[in-house]
């Protein structure tokens, strides 16, 4: 297969725009892998150089596109100047293409495995290591996984197995069956189907288990979304009356066995509350999670904490450990500092609480809470489970606006109830709220940019899914395993001689 000198480069620039229509809000599935195989098919026969040209071009348009709310988040809401706010996105859009960049520069090291294996396995194997790398690395960022893209469709019954990484190999697996497919000039055409057809027919097969089961009976559960905006929220003189309106809001709630608030729905240090306002909480028939901050003086400065207090037969803490960087702490303050002259974020100087925290008791379950974009990062959500036998999500997305990220943030949020077989709560203050069941299905869902108080059923549940009990370790050495094969493999061929791949240009 031939491509011009040229021709390579908007096309892998094409495939990255088209790449986060795979996800929420667009949902159009198939249009991931068939990006991907579009770049697979450029990296199959270029130079390391070359690869990592294309990958970077590609990322440059995937999170051009999936990832264009930092600047909304950073202007609009952080009240950035402009030039700023365009600079720092295109250097953090950089950032994350530089993983992709790599991808392409490593995989270009096995040019003499055959392309069959290069197509279907090695490359996406080095797609998920660099997904699994952003995860992590510089404090993580796990947005636009393939995987999250395929929540709707047959693979996504891999979840309670290899969670949201083993979801996105099995789609790059495919992806890399269609590039097979293209690349032999349709000669391989009946191999990669039926390859495609066996990872269908086994994801559905395994999506039928039922790794956990129902624990008692179902509870009540209402979401109190006041839809206040970020302005009003933090005005000194407004406390009073939003205190006031989500307590109103919860007596309107009925017989509701457990009412969430959502992140920092009182704009107001735990300690500053008053006995009464407590008391009146715990009077009432529900129980509650609900967002404030904290405050506690530690080695001799002052600590904040974005937290959630339960209350239920005794109160319960939880302290956010996964602060957003920018909007909640600064790094590299000595370096960075100058940068608080242009932000205006309230309340942006958080500690990130370090201890292992244990669910909540309350209205008779265990309940795991996780506050804002602390339910991307699988790892984290795990820490409550098996204990816990449903989940709660607070959050704050006023500071995305009408933006892509409230649906992405919901489309991860259905996917951790998937992986651990638990329901979730999601508590948003301004839209997007959602009941969503152990299966990942949405029961309920609020609008945007409406006050609502969102109520429903959710059946807590108990058991242990292969994903909660070994995370993603066994996924990354086996993709690890591929690599040091396909290394031998490609070293056993350049030591006994081989024929030459066939070369995009």
């Amino acid at each position: 297969m031939k491509v011009g000198t040229w021709a390579p480069w908007p096309l892998a620039f094409v495939a990255g725009i088209s790449f986060p229509l795979a996800f929420a809000p667009f949902h159009y599935a198939l249009v991931g892998p068939l990006a991907l195989a579009v770049l697979f098919l450029l990296w199959s026969g270029v130079s390391a150089q070359r690869a990592a040209g294309l990958g970077l071009m590609f990322g440059i348009g995937s999170f051009g596109i999936g990832v264009s709310w930092v600047f909304v988040s950073l202007h609009h809401y952080g009240n950035m100047p402009t030039a700023l706010a365009v600079g720092i996105t295109v250097v953090f859009i950089l950032i994350l293409s530089f993983y992709l960049a790599a991808g392409g520069f490593c995989q270009a090291g096995w040019q003499r495995l055959p392309m069959g294996l290069r197509l279907i396995v090695l490359m996406p194997a080095m797609w998920v290591l660099m997904e699994w790398l952003r995860g992590w690395l510089l404090g993580g960022f796990p947005w636009m996984y393939l995987g999250y893209s395929q929540l709707d469709t047959p693979l996504a019954g891999f979840a309670p197995l290899g969670g949201v990484l083993g979801v996105s190999f099995l789609s790059a697996v495919t992806a890399g069956s269609v590039a097979w497919g293209v690349h032999s000039g349709g000669k391989a055409w009946a191999g990669a189907t039926g390859l495609i057809v066996l990872i269908m027919l086994g994801t559905a097969f395994v999506g039928r288990s039922e790794p956990v089961m129902p624990i008692g009976d179902a509870l009540k559960v209402a979401v109190i979304q006041n839809n206040i905006s970020l302005s009003d929220k933090w005005q000194i003189g407004n406390t009073r009356g939003i205190r006031e309106r989500y307590l109103a809001a919860s007596i309107d709630a009925g017989d509701a066995d457990l009412i969430v608030w959502p992140e920092a729905a009182l704009p107001e240090f735990l300690d500053g509350l008053s006995p009464d306002f407590l008391q009146d909480l715990s009077n009432h028939p529900a129980d509650f999670v609900i967002g404030l901050l904290e405050r506690r003086q530690q080695r001799g400065y002052l600590e904040m904490f974005n937290s959630a207090l339960g209350i239920g037969d005794k109160h319960s803490v939880y302290r956010k450990q996964q602060l957003v960087v920018f909007g909640e702490y600064l790094p590299l303050r000595p370096l960075l500092g100058w940068l608080l002259r242009y932000l205006d974020i309230p309340m942006s100087d958080f500690s990130s609480w370090q201890e292992r925290q244990a669910p909540m008791a309350l209205a008779g379950q265990q309940v795991g809470v996780t506050i804002c974009y602390e339910d991307a990062f699988p790892w984290l959500v795990r820490r409550s489970l098996p204990e816990a036998t449903m989940l709660v999500n607070i959050s704050e997305d006023a500071w995305f606006g009408d933006s892509l990220a409230p649906h992405q943030r919901l489309q991860m949020a259905r996917f951790r109830a998937l992986e651990s077989g638990r329901a979730l709560v999601r508590a948003s203050n301004n839209g997007l709220s959602a009941l969503i069941d152990r299966r990942g299905q949405v029961l309920q869902l609020a609008p945007q940019f409406s006050p609502v108080v969102l109520s429903g059923m959710l059946q807590p549940a108990t058991g242990t899914t292969v994903y909660v009990r070994y995370g993603d370790a066994p996924l990354i050495i086996g993709l690890l395993l591929l690599l040091v094969i396909a290394f031998l493999v490609n070293t056993k061929v350049a030591v006994g001689g081989s024929t030459r791949d066939v070369t995009i240009t």
